[in-house]
């Protein structure tokens, strides 16, 4: 299988042609949030604020990145588990949001936002967070720095390895795989 490289942000049609399973990199700008960041923004799409970042075509990695070392942009930078960010998904994919960037699953709720608005779950290795910050070239603090670690960083990456886990059609790597995986008898 070859791997698929793509330019960020996103358009809808770049996104409905990638199939779980697809492994791809991820060079451009992308945005970080996890739960409380994540809250944060909800509130203000409630309240008909503006939100600090833009959303149309943008990719939001789930990560608390660790402080960086001398000559580094960041440090450890590994996917913090993706469902804690499911309540709020939803509004966020409706105004524009075409990638995620975690790990674990996904809850029917935010499945079903993502075929309806065309978006996609990017998988990140867990484990490998030392790996996947060398491909981070830059970071910048962008809104709530309070938050410390989880606040919103805007990241420009290159080369980023990761893997579609849930497809704009709903296909989930973490049911396909498993079946796969019994039906070779492994």
């Amino acid at each position: 299988m070859s791997t698929i490289h793509l330019t960020l942000p996103l358009d809808e049609k770049t996104v409905r042609s990638l199939r779980a399973g697809d492994a791809v990199t991820l060079s451009g700008a992308i945005y970080t949030g996890r739960d409380a960041a994540h809250k944060r923004l909800i509130e203000l799409i409630d309240r008909g604020e503006p939100l600090p970042i833009p959303l149309e075509g943008e990719t939001i990695y789930y990560v608390g990145p660790a402080p960086a070392s001398p000559g580094h942009a960041v440090g450890s930078a590994g996917p913090t588990t993706s469902y804690r960010m499911d309540p709020y998904t939803p509004k966020l994919l409706a105004r524009g949001l075409r990638g995620m960037i975690g790990k674990g699953l996904r809850g029917p709720g935010v499945v079903d936002a993502m075929k309806q608005y065309g978006a996609v779950y990017f998988g990140a290795v867990g484990g490998a967070a030392a790996l996947i910050a060398r491909s981070i070239q830059e970071s910048t603090v962008i809104a709530y720095p309070d938050l410390g670690a989880e606040a919103i960083h805007r990241f420009v990456i290159n080369e980023f390895p990761a893997i579609v886990v849930i497809d704009s059609l709903g296909n989930n790597l973490y049911e396909t795989g498993p079946k796969l995986y019994k039906e070779a008898g492994l």
